[in-house]
């Protein structure tokens, strides 16, 4: 965590079991060896919930969709994100994934004339016409590093939705310091210790620096906008004619906002789309229908927005894809007040975390977790998804990258 938190006071209540926590550094060590196998394990050993140790805080993960819907759905004013995200802050700011409460639905009023219809259909377009010029470079038999592929597209895509900027020519410059910012591990010395370096030699000096370049170039556009005072029909526009009665956004509110959805909506996007083409390269059925539904749809043509109620399988595909392989796969909040939840009192300030990773491989729930079988998706099939079972990431105004990329690569 980005500041040592205080345990909360469980002398009058009892956590949940989990495993043995070493002196000092609690369940760290176990944890960081192999975060997703470590949390499956817990959850085969201790059921529904169970208790962890970072240092001396305690952590409660909730293994059951019904924990989830109980803290985001039915209680999410009484669960903060604010210390859970506090490292995350500190790189894209007091944006709508850091902030809560009021703040939050302020903040939200604010920036949410981005998102009216004909914006949006505005960045669909740009997501088809960059899809398109990828698409001509890619030849059969050619062999492609779909990662790095989907990386470059998403981020000319945020570059046009956002800044109204074609950034082709700083995919490599941008790209890397996106990347840079937010995917530098946190090491033992930083997590723990909470001891920060800002030197090259460090993980915490590498993030700082990139943060620093980017900070630099959305500063410098920033300046540029408001001494143009034009709205160029991006994201950035809305932002700087936002307001609320007399309350306009500063330039630090703005320049958070924007890296907010490029975090939200970057290196997210670019991993889920990864991901599919991988698993409709090992289930060819899928892809065979993937293929039909596409062709018999589109005709040929590039998709509009307009198309995606008829791409019911192509949704399928998404949320099947993005169950087994969701691009965030924790998350985490602080209780505001003592709480219940099945059967157990949890004092205030107790830290939950739930995985995205384990609740999509639950057997009771999914059957078949392993396997990727789209049309569970299906209403009519007779499978019933439970509410709160998938968890799916937010991926702001790029949320149609996804399907637009798909069916255009289809």
């Amino acid at each position: 965590m980005a500041t040592i938190l205080e345990p909360p006071d469980t002398q009058t209540s009892t956590l949940p079991p989990g495993p043995t926590a070493l002196p000092v550094v609690g369940n760290i060590l176990a944890f960081r060896r192999d975060q997703l196998g470590y949390l499956q394990a817990l959850q085969r050993e201790f059921g529904k919930m169970a208790t962890i140790y970072i240092g001396k805080t305690p952590i409660v993960l909730l293994f059951r969709p019904e924990h989830v819907r109980y803290v985001l759905t039915e209680n999410p004013r009484n669960f903060t994100s604010r210390e859970v995200a506090e490292r995350l802050r500190q790189l894209i700011g007091d944006g709508l994934l850091t902030i809560d409460g009021e703040a939050h639905r302020q903040q939200r009023r604010m920036v949410q004339p981005a998102f009216h219809k004909k914006r949006v259909e505005s960045y669909a377009s740009a997501m088809t016409h960059y899809t398109q010029e990828m698409l001509k470079e890619w030849h059969a038999g050619d062999r492609i590093d779909v990662a790095r592929a989907m990386q470059e597209l998403t981020l000319r895509i945020v570059g046009k939705c956002l800044f109204n900027l074609d950034m082709a020519d700083q995919v490599d410059t941008l790209g890397s310091a996106f990347t840079e910012m937010i995917g530098n591990p946190i090491g033992l010395l930083e997590g723990f210790l909470n001891v920060r370096i800002d030197q090259p030699f460090t993980a915490f000096g590498r993030r700082m620096a990139a943060k620093r370049r980017v900070d630099e170039f959305i500063y410098r556009l920033i300046a540029q906008r408001r001494s143009e005072a034009e709205d160029k029909g991006d994201v950035l526009s809305m932002l700087l004619e936002a307001q609320e009665g007399e309350i306009a956004l500063s330039d630090t509110q703005v320049r958070d906002h924007i890296m907010t959805f490029v975090a939200a909506g970057h290196e997210t996007t670019a991993n889920a789309l990864t991901w599919t083409f991988y698993l409709l390269s090992q289930y060819p059925a899928a892809r065979e229908k993937l293929l039909a539904e596409l062709k018999s749809v589109l005709a040929g043509r590039a998709p509009t927005i307009d198309d995606l109620p008829d791409l019911p399988y192509t949704e399928w595909v998404l949320n099947e894809s993005m169950r087994l392989y969701p691009p965030a796969w924790t998350q985490g909040r602080r209780a505001v007040e003592a709480f219940d939840l099945d059967g157990v009192h949890f004092p205030a300030g107790t830290m939950v975390m739930f995985s995205q990773w384990v609740i999509h491989r639950l057997p009771d729930v999914w059957g078949d977790p392993e396997a990727f079988r789209p049309e569970r998706w299906d209403p009519v099939n007779g499978q019933k998804v439970p509410p709160s079972t998938l968890i799916l990431p937010i991926f702001s105004i790029t949320s149609g990258i996804v399907t637009s990329v798909l069916v255009r690569c289809g």
